[in-house]
């Protein structure tokens, strides 16, 4: 292959193999929310099937409750029905609470995943609309019904809630994300500095009159084990012999 072929091929994105389908969508709010919960778990192809707005894309609601996430919209298709939904998909899901006479078969979402993450299968998920959900005909096109488990006095979720948790499942299932630190690595402080920290305790504790010397007990092997069991770093020792001093030079 040409080296200019090369570089265009390692410059061309590797198609998204989930797809998040929205039925029906009522509120524009919703949209942009349910982007922003794709967006955060690695997903961007979203399609919208008849939603109430024709220009939901783009409405002023949409795009703030996306916050950031607007490139998913940009990219996002409205199609007219659910067969074009789901061209080039080979296994859908729908999400639908509404108990069936008939219908695919209902998983939680974590157990049928994990049946699903090995496979080179691109995958969809079919959410209906805010108020009435999806339709029999809809559910019946799909080949597993997901059921997010719930208190069962109260199982309602909003749409863009649903939307995360599938969407955090479903990339847990892939192999998840590397979790980030957040703070710089501590310096535990060696056995030698929370030594000298005891014996500095053990003479500011005489001086206050707490630990008499001629019968010590076990107060200072309990404080030296809970020194230990405290696993201090080199900043926390100075504090601690910081106060011990304080404590030696008020006579």
């Amino acid at each position: 292959m040409p080296q200019q072929s090369l570089i265009l091929a390692a410059m061309t994105p590797t198609p998204d193999p989930t797809r998040f389908v929205l039925m029906h969508t009522s509120h524009a709010g919703n949209v942009g929310a349910a982007a922003r919960a794709m967006k955060v778990m690695g997903f961007s192809e979203l399609v919208l099937v008849q939603p109430r707005f024709d220009d939901v894309l783009s409405r002023e609601e949409t795009v703030a409750m996306a916050s950031g996430a607007a490139d998913i919209l940009v990219r996002a298709r409205i199609v007219a029905n659910l067969d074009e939904a789901l061209d080039g998909i080979h296994h859908a899901c729908a999400t639908a609470m509404t108990p069936r006479d008939f219908g695919p078969p209902t998983h939680a979402p974590r157990a049928h995943f994990a049946t699903l993450s090995d496979s080179a299968l691109r995958v969809a998920f079919v959410f209906g609309s805010e108020r009435f959900g999806m339709s029999n005909e809809d559910v019946y096109r799909c080949h597993a019904c997901l059921s997010i488990p719930t208190d069962a006095r109260y199982g309602s979720l909003n749409l863009a809630q649903a939307v995360q948790l599938l969407a955090y499942e479903w990339r847990m299932a892939l192999g998840g994300f590397e979790v980030e630190a957040r703070t710089p690595p501590v310096e535990r402080a060696d056995m030698r500095a929370v030594q000298g920290a005891v014996e500095q305790w053990q003479r500011a504790l005489v001086q206050l009159g707490f630990l008499d010397p001629a019968a010590p007990k076990k107060l200072m092997p309990r404080l030296q084990q809970l020194l230990n069991r405290a696993q201090l770093t080199q900043e926390e020792v100075h504090i601690l012999r910081g106060i011990a001093r304080a404590i030696e030079e008020r006579r």
